[in-house]
């Protein structure tokens, strides 16, 4: 699948929002209000997993290289893989979500 077929936008599975593509060259992975995702990808952007599962925010992590990112766990196979914070000026991640999201981890 081309980054152009990647790159287009969704209704969120958990909440039911509707997601904008991101601009730039990027693709988005997860829902920028409820911050879920699904476990579409073995590696990342091939769409090849089978499990299909919601994939929960769990957590944040800081990569020097990413920046800040989301760690997402599929409540269906418990698979984790973490996805950098979008900071699209379209439509960026709620900040509300994920510093809310950074306070259940610190816990």
């Amino acid at each position: 699948m081309g980054r152009k077929e990647e790159n287009t936008g969704f209704v969120c599975s958990h909440c039911g929002k509707e997601v904008l593509p991101l601009t730039g060259g990027s693709y988005r992975n997860h829902c920028p209000f409820c911050l879920y995702s699904l476990h579409v990808d073995i590696i990342p952007g091939d769409r090849a997993s089978e499990c299909g599962g919601q994939m929960e925010p769990i957590g944040m992590v800081y990569n020097s290289n990413k920046g800040w990112q989301i760690v997402h766990r599929c409540q269906k196979c418990g698979f984790e893989r973490s996805n950098m914070i979008s900071e699209d000026p379209r439509q960026p991640d709620d900040i509300n979500a994920v510093t809310a999201l950074m306070r259940r981890a610190a816990r």
